[in-house]
């Protein structure tokens, strides 16, 4: 039995985009799991993202609602915006009225992991305002709770993520980059999720 596994993310400054491929490694780690990266389409014209001296994205495909349909479960990615999801992976959500209405995404597993510019940034009010996109597609809510074991109580290092998923701190000015401890907490959510969608399918 193969499952297959979409991790779509949006990222401004890569931090997001490290953390996927972290956790696109930690699902590829388990048996009969194909995993592919996605990104969603950007909404800002290329001036404004200039001005904001924003990287060239990923080398990821621009996934379409119409993508998702094929996966057995999935991983959404994004920075924070004023502790809410990026209003690009809103855009894209908003844009999934018919797969909701076909009920494509009904019962399939989703995970979810961020990025934040401060450790009081929205790293827990992110992903609970994000479950309502989730919820009314009928998708299974994953977090990953403490399943990461002691590295999820280390008060020695700062380090993004909670039970709720991965994640990391930018920054105020996104010099910040994910560290070795926010990576491996990603990796395992890649792996505990696979493990979780190879359940559901079987």
């Amino acid at each position: 039995m193969t499952v297959k596994i979409y991790i779509v993310y949006y990222s401004m400054y890569g931090h997001v985009l490290k953390l996927a491929e972290e956790i696109k490694k930690g699902a590829e780690s388990v048996d009969g799991v194909e995993v592919k990266l996605w990104q969603v389409a950007e909404t800002l014209p290329e001036e404004v993202l200039g001005k904001m001296y924003a990287p060239p994205k990923g080398e990821a495909p621009i996934v379409t609602p119409d993508d998702l349909a094929a996966a057995d479960g999935y991983l959404f990615g994004f920075p924070t915006r004023f502790g809410m999801m990026a209003s690009q992976f809103k855009a894209f959500f908003d844009s999934t009225g018919g797969l909701w209405q076909s009920g494509g995404l009904v019962g399939k597993p989703a995970g979810l992991f961020f990025s934040t510019g401060s450790q009081g940034g929205g790293q827990e009010t992110t992903a609970l305002t994000a479950i309502t996109q989730l919820t009314h597609h009928g998708m299974i809510f994953v977090p990953i709770g403490y399943t990461f074991g002691p590295g999820m109580f280390d008060m020695e290092t700062i380090k993004g993520g909670s039970p709720y998923g991965s994640g990391t701190y930018a920054g105020v000015d996104g010099a910040r980059q994910p560290t070795e401890a926010e990576l491996k907490q990603a990796f395992h959510q890649g792996k505990y999720t696979a493990e979780i969608v190879k359940k559901f399918k079987a």
